[in-house]
Protein backbone atom coordinates (compact mmCIF):
# COMPACT_ATOMS: atom_id res chain seq x y z
CA UNK A 1 0.00 0.00 0.00
CA UNK A 2 1.43 3.38 -1.30
CA UNK A 3 2.06 5.90 2.25
CA UNK A 4 0.35 8.89 2.67
CA UNK A 5 2.58 11.25 1.64
CA UNK A 6 3.10 15.04 3.27
CA UNK A 7 6.58 15.53 2.05
CA UNK A 8 7.07 18.89 1.01
CA UNK A 9 9.54 18.37 -2.07
CA UNK A 10 10.10 16.12 -4.30
CA UNK A 11 6.49 16.33 -3.61
CA UNK A 12 3.01 13.37 -4.09
CA UNK A 13 2.74 12.94 -7.90
CA UNK A 14 -0.95 11.35 -8.99
CA UNK A 15 -0.46 7.28 -9.46
CA UNK A 16 -1.60 7.64 -13.51
CA UNK A 17 1.34 10.13 -13.80
CA UNK A 18 4.21 7.67 -12.09
CA UNK A 19 2.52 4.54 -13.84
CA UNK A 20 2.45 6.30 -16.98
CA UNK A 21 6.31 7.97 -16.89
CA UNK A 22 7.31 4.92 -15.39
CA UNK A 23 6.45 3.50 -18.54
CA UNK A 24 7.90 5.72 -20.37
CA UNK A 25 11.12 5.29 -19.42
CA UNK A 26 11.05 1.59 -20.59
CA UNK A 27 9.19 2.05 -23.85
CA UNK A 28 8.18 5.60 -24.98
CA UNK A 29 5.59 5.62 -27.35
CA UNK A 30 5.75 2.23 -28.11
CA UNK A 31 9.25 3.51 -30.60
CA UNK A 32 11.40 0.25 -28.47
CA UNK A 33 13.44 3.19 -26.54
CA UNK A 34 13.83 4.67 -23.64
CA UNK A 35 12.23 8.42 -22.89
CA UNK A 36 15.74 9.53 -21.29
CA UNK A 37 17.06 8.03 -24.22
CA UNK A 38 15.52 9.41 -27.24
CA UNK A 39 17.06 12.72 -28.68
CA UNK A 40 16.17 15.68 -27.33
CA UNK A 41 15.81 17.26 -30.58
CA UNK A 42 13.84 14.50 -32.24
CA UNK A 43 10.02 15.27 -33.12
CA UNK A 44 9.00 12.93 -30.12
CA UNK A 45 10.33 14.68 -27.41
CA UNK A 46 9.80 18.61 -28.81
CA UNK A 47 6.16 17.54 -29.12
CA UNK A 48 6.11 16.78 -25.10
CA UNK A 49 7.94 20.49 -24.10
CA UNK A 50 5.86 22.41 -26.66
CA UNK A 51 2.74 20.28 -24.93
CA UNK A 52 4.07 21.14 -21.37
CA UNK A 53 4.59 24.73 -22.24
CA UNK A 54 1.40 25.58 -24.08
CA UNK A 55 -0.54 23.55 -20.64
CA UNK A 56 1.32 25.75 -18.35
CA UNK A 57 -0.29 28.83 -20.16
CA UNK A 58 -3.65 27.50 -20.45
CA UNK A 59 -3.90 26.65 -17.30
CA UNK A 60 -2.85 30.05 -15.41
CA UNK A 61 -5.11 31.67 -18.36
CA UNK A 62 -2.36 33.49 -20.25
CA UNK A 63 -1.96 31.95 -23.59
CA UNK A 64 -1.85 34.84 -26.24
CA UNK A 65 -1.20 37.28 -24.02
CA UNK A 66 2.59 37.65 -24.39
CA UNK A 67 4.12 35.50 -22.07
CA UNK A 68 6.45 32.54 -22.86
CA UNK A 69 7.18 29.08 -20.65
CA UNK A 70 10.14 27.92 -19.90
CA UNK A 71 11.65 24.60 -18.98
CA UNK A 72 15.08 25.63 -17.11
CA UNK A 73 17.18 23.92 -14.49
CA UNK A 74 19.45 24.47 -11.53
CA UNK A 75 15.59 24.91 -9.51
CA UNK A 76 14.03 28.05 -7.89
CA UNK A 77 17.54 29.01 -6.51
CA UNK A 78 18.88 29.95 -9.43
CA UNK A 79 15.91 31.68 -10.37
CA UNK A 80 17.15 34.07 -6.75
CA UNK A 81 19.80 35.12 -9.40
CA UNK A 82 18.30 34.57 -13.29
CA UNK A 83 15.57 37.22 -12.02
CA UNK A 84 18.05 40.00 -11.10
CA UNK A 85 20.86 39.35 -13.63
CA UNK A 86 17.67 39.78 -16.23
CA UNK A 87 15.95 42.44 -14.42
CA UNK A 88 17.99 44.67 -11.99
CA UNK A 89 19.47 48.04 -13.15
CA UNK A 90 19.58 49.79 -10.27
CA UNK A 91 17.26 49.16 -7.42
CA UNK A 92 14.66 46.44 -6.58
CA UNK A 93 11.91 45.95 -4.16
CA UNK A 94 11.17 42.59 -2.23
CA UNK A 95 9.06 41.56 0.61
CA UNK A 96 10.60 39.19 2.96
CA UNK A 97 8.36 36.36 4.34
CA UNK A 98 11.00 33.70 4.76
CA UNK A 99 13.80 31.55 4.15
CA UNK A 100 13.47 31.47 0.79
CA UNK A 101 12.71 34.95 -0.01
CA UNK A 102 15.59 35.92 2.36
CA UNK A 103 17.86 33.78 -0.10
CA UNK A 104 16.47 35.51 -3.04
CA UNK A 105 17.39 39.18 -1.74
CA UNK A 106 20.63 37.61 -0.54
CA UNK A 107 21.26 37.09 -4.72
CA UNK A 108 19.77 40.11 -5.78
CA UNK A 109 22.38 41.80 -3.85
CA UNK A 110 24.77 41.05 -6.03
CA UNK A 111 23.54 43.31 -8.67
CA UNK A 112 22.11 46.52 -7.16
CA UNK A 113 20.31 47.97 -4.31
CA UNK A 114 17.56 46.27 -2.72
CA UNK A 115 14.92 47.72 -0.83
CA UNK A 116 13.06 45.52 2.07
CA UNK A 117 9.14 46.54 1.87
CA UNK A 118 8.53 45.10 5.04
CA UNK A 119 9.50 41.61 7.01
CA UNK A 120 8.02 38.88 9.14
CA UNK A 121 11.31 37.60 10.46
CA UNK A 122 10.26 39.59 13.55
CA UNK A 123 7.73 37.10 14.61
CA UNK A 124 9.90 34.34 12.99
CA UNK A 125 8.42 34.05 9.98
CA UNK A 126 4.62 32.98 10.98
CA UNK A 127 2.80 36.18 9.32
CA UNK A 128 2.45 37.54 6.13
CA UNK A 129 2.96 42.22 6.65
CA UNK A 130 0.52 43.88 5.41
CA UNK A 131 -0.28 47.67 4.46
CA UNK A 132 3.50 48.09 3.18
CA UNK A 133 3.36 49.89 -0.18
CA UNK A 134 5.96 48.96 -3.18
CA UNK A 135 8.14 52.21 -4.75
CA UNK A 136 7.52 53.27 -8.42
CA UNK A 137 11.20 53.90 -9.03
CA UNK A 138 12.38 50.64 -8.52
CA UNK A 139 13.16 47.83 -11.83
CA UNK A 140 10.80 45.25 -10.09
CA UNK A 141 9.34 43.71 -7.06
CA UNK A 142 9.51 40.24 -5.87
CA UNK A 143 7.60 38.13 -3.46
CA UNK A 144 7.09 34.34 -2.62
CA UNK A 145 3.64 33.61 -3.05
CA UNK A 146 3.51 30.66 -0.67
CA UNK A 147 6.11 29.43 2.20
CA UNK A 148 7.15 25.85 2.31
CA UNK A 149 9.22 26.36 5.99
CA UNK A 150 6.56 28.63 7.70
CA UNK A 151 3.32 27.62 6.57
CA UNK A 152 2.54 31.29 5.35
CA UNK A 153 0.80 32.30 2.15
CA UNK A 154 0.05 34.75 0.75
CA UNK A 155 -4.00 35.72 -0.07
CA UNK A 156 -3.72 39.44 -1.22
CA UNK A 157 -1.22 41.00 -3.75
CA UNK A 158 -0.43 44.42 -3.81
CA UNK A 159 -0.87 46.38 -6.82
CA UNK A 160 2.30 47.84 -8.34
CA UNK A 161 3.18 49.49 -11.43
CA UNK A 162 6.54 48.25 -11.72
CA UNK A 163 7.10 44.35 -13.00
CA UNK A 164 5.79 42.08 -10.72
CA UNK A 165 7.50 38.82 -10.29
CA UNK A 166 6.72 36.11 -8.12
CA UNK A 167 8.45 32.84 -6.45
CA UNK A 168 5.55 30.52 -6.41
CA UNK A 169 7.42 27.28 -6.23
CA UNK A 170 5.16 25.50 -3.62
CA UNK A 171 1.24 26.69 -4.42
CA UNK A 172 1.41 27.19 -8.34
CA UNK A 173 -1.19 25.48 -10.20
CA UNK A 174 -2.76 25.04 -6.62
CA UNK A 175 -5.66 28.16 -6.50
CA UNK A 176 -7.50 31.05 -8.68
CA UNK A 177 -5.33 34.01 -9.11
CA UNK A 178 -5.37 36.71 -11.79
CA UNK A 179 -1.94 35.40 -13.07
CA UNK A 180 -1.65 38.13 -15.62
CA UNK A 181 -1.07 41.24 -12.61
CA UNK A 182 2.69 39.10 -12.62
CA UNK A 183 5.06 39.56 -15.20
CA UNK A 184 7.09 36.80 -14.34
CA UNK A 185 6.33 33.76 -12.33
CA UNK A 186 9.04 31.20 -11.31
CA UNK A 187 8.67 27.46 -9.79
CA UNK A 188 10.72 24.43 -8.89
CA UNK A 189 8.44 21.38 -9.87
CA UNK A 190 9.37 19.34 -7.47
CA UNK A 191 6.51 21.01 -4.99
CA UNK A 192 3.42 20.85 -6.81
CA UNK A 193 4.28 19.67 -10.03
CA UNK A 194 6.27 17.11 -11.27
CA UNK A 195 9.65 15.41 -10.00
CA UNK A 196 12.95 17.35 -9.19
CA UNK A 197 15.40 18.43 -11.72
CA UNK A 198 13.42 21.02 -13.82
CA UNK A 199 12.20 24.97 -13.06
CA UNK A 200 8.45 26.51 -14.73
CA UNK A 201 9.07 30.27 -15.87
CA UNK A 202 6.37 32.00 -17.06
CA UNK A 203 7.88 35.48 -18.15
CA UNK A 204 6.24 38.48 -20.12
CA UNK A 205 8.32 39.23 -23.06
CA UNK A 206 8.31 42.35 -22.75
CA UNK A 207 10.06 43.07 -19.74
CA UNK A 208 13.34 42.01 -20.63
CA UNK A 209 16.09 43.13 -22.41
CA UNK A 210 15.83 46.53 -19.97
CA UNK A 211 19.45 45.69 -18.20
CA UNK A 212 22.73 47.34 -19.41
CA UNK A 213 24.93 43.96 -18.23
CA UNK A 214 25.74 41.56 -20.59
CA UNK A 215 24.03 38.41 -19.53
CA UNK A 216 25.87 35.11 -19.99
CA UNK A 217 23.46 32.83 -22.44
CA UNK A 218 22.78 29.93 -19.54
CA UNK A 219 21.35 33.18 -17.60
CA UNK A 220 19.44 34.72 -20.54
CA UNK A 221 15.29 34.36 -20.53
CA UNK A 222 15.97 35.97 -23.97
CA UNK A 223 18.13 33.16 -25.03
CA UNK A 224 15.82 30.10 -23.98
CA UNK A 225 12.73 32.01 -25.64
CA UNK A 226 14.72 32.29 -28.97
CA UNK A 227 15.49 28.59 -28.63
CA UNK A 228 11.66 27.32 -27.64
CA UNK A 229 13.45 26.68 -24.19
CA UNK A 230 15.75 24.39 -26.12
CA UNK A 231 19.25 25.91 -25.88
CA UNK A 232 20.80 23.31 -24.15
CA UNK A 233 19.63 19.57 -23.27
CA UNK A 234 16.57 19.99 -21.58
CA UNK A 235 15.86 17.69 -18.34
CA UNK A 236 13.88 15.42 -20.49
CA UNK A 237 12.21 13.33 -18.01
CA UNK A 238 11.24 15.88 -15.66
CA UNK A 239 9.12 18.15 -18.45
CA UNK A 240 7.82 14.92 -19.30
CA UNK A 241 6.37 14.02 -16.14
CA UNK A 242 5.54 17.77 -15.39
CA UNK A 243 3.52 17.49 -18.57
CA UNK A 244 1.76 14.54 -17.80
CA UNK A 245 0.88 16.39 -14.42
CA UNK A 246 -0.50 18.96 -16.02
CA UNK A 247 -2.45 16.92 -18.29
CA UNK A 248 -3.67 15.45 -15.22
CA UNK A 249 -4.69 18.77 -13.88
CA UNK A 250 -6.57 19.66 -16.78
CA UNK A 251 -8.37 16.80 -17.47
CA UNK A 252 -9.72 17.37 -13.61
CA UNK A 253 -11.38 20.56 -14.49
CA UNK A 254 -8.23 22.66 -13.72
CA UNK A 255 -6.93 24.83 -11.05
CA UNK A 256 -10.90 25.72 -10.71
CA UNK A 257 -11.28 22.35 -9.75
CA UNK A 258 -8.29 21.75 -7.52
CA UNK A 259 -8.58 24.89 -5.81
CA UNK A 260 -11.88 23.56 -3.70
CA UNK A 261 -10.59 20.11 -3.20
CA UNK A 262 -7.01 22.31 -1.57
CA UNK A 263 -9.34 23.99 0.24
CA UNK A 264 -11.50 20.76 1.88
CA UNK A 265 -8.07 19.23 2.81
CA UNK A 266 -6.59 22.02 4.38
CA UNK A 267 -9.90 22.98 6.28
CA UNK A 268 -10.17 19.56 7.64
CA UNK A 269 -6.65 19.61 8.76
CA UNK A 270 -6.75 22.96 10.42
CA UNK A 271 -9.99 22.26 12.47
CA UNK A 272 -8.36 19.68 13.88
CA UNK A 273 -5.10 21.38 14.87
CA UNK A 274 -7.63 24.44 16.21
CA UNK A 275 -9.81 21.83 18.28
CA UNK A 276 -7.34 18.78 19.57
CA UNK A 277 -5.96 20.77 23.02
CA UNK A 278 -2.86 18.61 22.17
CA UNK A 279 -2.44 20.97 19.10
CA UNK A 280 -0.98 24.62 18.26
CA UNK A 281 -0.75 25.96 14.77
CA UNK A 282 2.25 27.90 14.10
CA UNK A 283 0.86 30.32 11.67
CA UNK A 284 -1.61 33.31 12.49
CA UNK A 285 -4.97 32.35 11.07
CA UNK A 286 -5.43 34.38 8.30
CA UNK A 287 -2.35 34.00 6.34
CA UNK A 288 -2.20 29.71 6.73
CA UNK A 289 -1.05 27.57 4.23
CA UNK A 290 -3.09 25.78 2.06
CA UNK A 291 -0.10 23.63 0.51
CA UNK A 292 1.90 23.75 4.49
CA UNK A 293 0.44 23.03 7.32
CA UNK A 294 2.57 23.39 9.86
CA UNK A 295 1.87 22.42 14.01
CA UNK A 296 3.38 21.32 16.99
CA UNK A 297 2.76 19.44 20.23
CA UNK A 298 1.51 21.26 23.28
CA UNK A 299 2.89 18.54 25.19
CA UNK A 300 6.54 17.45 24.19
CA UNK A 301 6.60 14.63 26.06
CA UNK A 302 4.05 12.92 23.67
CA UNK A 303 5.99 13.38 20.69
CA UNK A 304 8.12 9.44 20.96
CA UNK A 305 4.09 8.69 21.18
CA UNK A 306 2.98 10.59 18.28
CA UNK A 307 6.27 10.15 16.02
CA UNK A 308 5.17 6.23 16.27
CA UNK A 309 1.97 6.65 15.58
CA UNK A 310 1.94 8.24 12.34
CA UNK A 311 4.42 6.30 11.08
CA UNK A 312 2.11 2.95 12.38
CA UNK A 313 -0.38 4.67 10.11
CA UNK A 314 1.66 4.55 6.69
CA UNK A 315 2.18 8.37 6.75
CA UNK A 316 5.33 10.01 5.41
CA UNK A 317 6.81 12.94 5.42
CA UNK A 318 5.60 14.90 8.97
CA UNK A 319 8.22 15.99 10.53
CA UNK A 320 9.03 19.90 10.32
CA UNK A 321 11.95 21.44 8.20
CA UNK A 322 15.41 21.09 10.30
CA UNK A 323 15.44 24.34 10.87
CA UNK A 324 12.59 24.83 12.58
CA UNK A 325 11.49 21.49 13.66
CA UNK A 326 7.56 20.58 15.27
CA UNK A 327 5.18 19.31 12.32
CA UNK A 328 4.77 20.02 8.77
CA UNK A 329 2.00 18.61 6.47
CA UNK A 330 2.24 19.37 2.88
CA UNK A 331 -0.95 18.87 1.12
CA UNK A 332 -0.20 19.51 -2.50
CA UNK A 333 -2.50 18.95 -5.44
CA UNK A 334 -1.93 15.15 -5.57
CA UNK A 335 -2.27 14.25 -1.93
CA UNK A 336 -6.00 12.49 -1.82
CA UNK A 337 -8.26 13.75 0.83
CA UNK A 338 -8.16 10.22 2.46
CA UNK A 339 -4.62 11.24 3.27
CA UNK A 340 -5.66 14.04 5.37
CA UNK A 341 -8.09 11.98 7.06
CA UNK A 342 -5.60 9.67 7.89
CA UNK A 343 -3.27 12.06 9.85
CA UNK A 344 -6.69 13.81 11.43
CA UNK A 345 -7.56 9.88 12.85
CA UNK A 346 -4.39 9.14 14.36
CA UNK A 347 -4.56 13.26 16.19
CA UNK A 348 -7.49 12.26 17.33
CA UNK A 349 -6.27 8.88 19.08
CA UNK A 350 -3.58 10.09 20.20
CA UNK A 351 -6.08 12.91 22.03
CA UNK A 352 -7.51 9.99 23.36
CA UNK A 353 -5.23 7.89 24.58
CA UNK A 354 -3.26 10.55 26.20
Amino acid sequence: MKKHNFSAGPCILPDEVLKKASEAVINFNNDNLSLIEISHRSKAFVDVIEKARSLALELLGLKNKGYKALFLQGGASNQFLMTAYNLLNKKAAYLNTGTWSSKAIKEAKLFGELIEVASSKDQNFNYIPKGYKVPTDVDYFHCTSNNTIYGTQMKDFPETNVPFICDMSSDIFSRQLDFSKFDLIYAGAQKNMGPAGTTLVIVKEEILGKVERIIPSMLNYQVFIDKDSMFNTPPVFAVYTSMLTLEWLKDLGGIEFIEKVNEQKSALLYSEIDRNPLFNGVVVKEDRSHMNATFTLTNNNLKEKFDAMWKETNINGLDGHRSIGGYRASMYNALPLYSVQALVDVMQELERIA
